[in-house]
């Protein structure tokens, strides 16, 4: 658990960041929380961002995923399409998450798959519905980003995801 797979990312967002000398495969990760909670990375574009999950060790006491690792989950997958879609001029920083909770999972992989309800100059929202084995919706759940400038200063935090 938390070794990241090589994500698919599309060819523009691959030169685009190529060109800062930025990797792309530890910029538009899981990050350190996601990486201990298993979430593999394996599509990533503007238009559309899946990854997966284990549900062992993500439990809460009742043996069912924990909501708050749905959340995770989530999060993580709609701040990636929201980076994506700001670009490399912009920061995506989450503002809003709401999470609905459809029906417990007890093992394997849960699936999150996030797609974009919004993408502006200053905002991007988007939709994640996380399914079971069997394809039964788990979760659905919407987060908005602010999109910010870099500032001065930020390359320090896009150093430390490298």
């Amino acid at each position: 658990m938390g070794e990241q797979q090589h994500v698919k990312f599309p060819q523009e967002v691959i030169d685009e960041y190529a060109a800062l000398g930025v990797d792309l495969q530890a910029l538009f990760s899981a990050g350190h929380l996601g990486n201990r909670m298993g979430v593999q990375i394996s599509e990533a574009s503007p238009d559309r961002v899946v990854g997966t999950m284990p549900v062992e060790g993500n439990t809460q006491p009742y043996g069912l995923l924990h909501g708050g690792a749905s959340a995770v989950l989530a999060e993580t997958l709609g701040s990636i399409g929201s980076m994506l879609h700001g670009g490399s001029s912009k920061i995506a920083v989450g503002v809003d998450l709401n999470c609905t909770h459809h029906r417990g999972a007890r093992s394997g992989l849960v699936t999150g798959v996030a797609t974009p309800v919004h993408r502006g100059r200053s905002t991007a929202t988007y939709e994640i519905v996380i399914t079971d084995e069997n394809d039964k919706r788990v979760c659905t759940a919407r987060l908005t980003c602010l999109l910010r400038d870099v500032h001065p200063g930020d390359e320090e935090l896009i150093r430390a995801a490298n």
